[in-house]
C-alpha cells in the first residue's frame, strides 16, 4: 500500500488552519504541528486585554475544528528547526518528522527593536498570556491608584502609555478611554477613573500610516473625542517600571507611567530565523522570508511560507500586509498548489491576494474602513468591521456568544471579563494604606458634589 503523501503544516494560525482546511478531501496525510492547542482569533485579543471578552471566546481547540476531518492530525509540539535537504522538521523533543511537503505558517511576535528588556515594562499583544498580563496591569493600576493616588492630580498609575499608532494600538486607546470613562466610572471612591492619562505615541507623522490620510485624520479625532492624547513624530529611547523616555522634536522628554502597553511591530518567529538560515533565502528588514510568486522559497519547491512570515509582493510590488485574510488565502493557495502538483496538473498561477479592504475600530460605533478606495468611517464602518469580525472566527458557538456580548456592552457599557488572574508581575507593588483624606465618606461627597 503506497505511502499518501505527507503535508506537514507548522502553526495553526490563520495561514496553517486554512491550508490544513482546504487539503481536507485530498488524498494527503496532514499533520498539524503548534505549540497551542488551540487557534486563535488575534485581532480581538485587544478585547481579552481590556475585560470585554475572556480568551475562550476567541480561541477555539484544534483537534475540535479539525476533528472531522479524517486525514488530519494534531501534535501538541514546538518546531525548533529543519533539515531541508532530509525533508524533515526537528521538534522541541528531539524527535522528526518527515515530510513531501511543508506549509509554515508559524506567524510573528513582538518587535522591540534590540530593546528586549522594555518588555518586562511593556507587555506585547500577540498570546493570550499576553492579554492576560495586560488586563491585569490596566484593571491594578485603578486598584492601586486607589490607595495611593486620591490626592495626587498626576498620578502615574491613573498614566497609561501606548506604543505603537497602528490598529492595535488604537483599539487599545479606545478601549482603555471607555473603560476609565464609562466602565469603571461608578466603581471607585478615592479617584475619578475618568481622569486618567491616556497618551498614544507613534513615531510616524500620522496614526495608521498604512490607511489613507482621511482616515488617519478621522481615526485621530475619534481618539480624541474619548480623550486619548495622541503624540506622532514621538520616538521611544527607553522605557522602564516608573515610565516612557520619548524623543520629539522639540528635544527629550520623560513620561511619568505605571502601565506602559507596546504595539510597536513585529518580528519573526525563532523558527522563522531558523529557516531562513537552513535555506539561505533572502529576509525583508522586517526579517519575513521572501518568498517566490508561489508562495515557495527560492531552490526548495516543496516548502511554502504564508502569512506574517512570508514577504509576498502584492500587484504594486509591495509587500502584502500581516492581515488574517492575506493568510488565508495563502494558505488555501498553497494547499491547492500541493493538490495541483500531486495531480500532475500544471502549477497554479501567482498567488494574487484579493483585497477586500482595511478596517481599524477606535471604540464605540467609531472605526474606519478603506473599501477599494471608498472610505467608510463611523457607526456604518463599526458595524461593518463586526460582522466581518464575527464571521472570521472557526466556530458557530463563539460567534453567537461574542455577539451577545456585544450586544449588552453596547447597551450598558459593561464588561464582564475584568478579572485580575494570576500574580502581580513584580513591577507591581503592594499597595499601602490610603490616605485619611481619601476615606469613602469625604471621597462620596466630592462626587456627588462634583455630579
Amino acid at each position: 500500500m503506497p505511502v499518501p503523501h505527507r503535508v506537514v503544516v507548522l502553526g495553526g494560525g490563520f495561514g496553517g488552519l486554512y491550508a490544513a482546511q482546504s487539503l481536507r478531501t485530498a488524498p494527503v496525510e496532514v499533520t498539524l504541528v503548534d505549540r497551542r492547542n488551540y487557534h486563535l482569533f488575534q485581532p480581538l485579543l485587544y478585547q481579552v486585554a481590556t475585560g470585554s471578552l475572556s480568551p475562550g471566546d476567541i480561541a477555539a481547540p484544534l483537534r475540535a475544528v479539525l476533528g472531522r476531518q479524517q486525514n488530519a492530525r494534531v501534535l501538541l509540539d514546538e518546531v525548533q528547526d529543519l533539515d531541508p535537504a532530509a525533508q524533515r522538521v526537528v521538534l522541541a523533543d528531539g524527535s522528526a518528522l518527515a515530510y513531501d511537503a511543508l506549509i509554515v505558517a508559524t506567524g510573528c511576535q513582538g518587535n522591540y527593536f534590540s530593546h528586549t528588556d522594555w518588555q518586562r515594562w511593556a507587555p506585547d499583544l500577540k498570546s493570550v498570556e499576553e492579554a492576560t498580563e495586560v488586563r491585569h496591569k490596566i484593571l491594578y493600576a485603578f486598584e492601586a491608584a486607589e490607595r495611593l493616588c486620591a490626592s495626587a492630580p498626576d498620578c502615574p498609575w491613573l498614566t497609561f502609555v501606548i506604543v505603537g499608532g497602528g490598529p492595535t494600538g488604537l483599539e487599545l486607546a479606545g478601549a482603555l478611554a471607555e473603560i476609565a470613562r464609562e466602565t469603571l466610572r461608578r466603581d471607585f471612591r478615592a479617584i475619578r477613573p475618568e481622569d486618567a492619562r491616556i497618551l498614544l505615541l507613534d513615531g510616524s507623522p500620522r496614526v495608521l500610516p498604512a490607511f489613507p490620510p482621511d482616515l488617519s485624520l478621522k481615526a485621530e479625532q475619534a481618539l480624541r473625542r474619548l480623550g486619548v492624547q495622541v503624540r506622532t513624530g514621538a520616538h521611544v529611547v527607553d522605557i522602564d517600571g516608573d515610565g516612557v523616555t520619548l524623543k520629539t522634536p522639540g528635544g527629550t522628554e520623560r513620561v511619568p507611567a505605571k502601565t506602559v502597553l507596546w504595539a510597536g511591530g513585529v518580528q519573526p518567529t525563532p523558527f522563522g530565523r531558523a529557516l531562513a538560515q537552513r535555506t539561505g533565502v533572502a529576509t525583508d528588514r522586517g526579517g519575513r522570508l521572501q518568498v517566490q510568486p508561489d508562495l515557495t522559497l527560492p531552490g526548495y519547491p516543496s516548502i511554502y511560507v504564508v502569512g506574517d512570515l512570508a514577504c509576498a509582493l502584492g500587484p504594486d510590488g509591495q509587500p502584502l500586509p500581516g492581515l488574517a485574510p492575506v493568510a488565508m488565502q495563502e494558505g488555501a493557495y498553497a494547499a491547492q498548489a500541493i493538490v495541483r502538483r500531486l495531480q500532475g496538473a500544471s502549477p497554479l498561477p501567482a498567488f494574487r491576494y484579493r483585497d477586500r479592504g482595511t478596517m481599524a475600530v477606535i471604540g464605540r460605533a467609531a472605526a474606519v474602513a478603506n473599501l477599494h478606495g471608498f472610505h467608510l468611517s463611523g457607526f456604518p464602518a463599526w458595524l461593518l468591521w463586526l460582522f466581518v469580525h464575527l464571521m472570521y472566527l472557526v466556530q458557530f458557538q463563539s460567534r453567537v456568544l461574542v455577539f451577545i456580548q456585544w450586544g449588552f456592552q453596547y447597551l450598558t457599557f459593561s464588561r464582564g471579563a475584568r478579572l485580575i488572574t494570576g500574580s502581580a508581575p513584580s513591577d507591581l507593588p503592594t499597595p499601602r494604606v490610603a490616605p485619611a483624606e481619601a476615606s469613602p465618606t469625604a471621597s462620596s461627597a466630592r462626587r456627588d458634589q462634583e455630579n
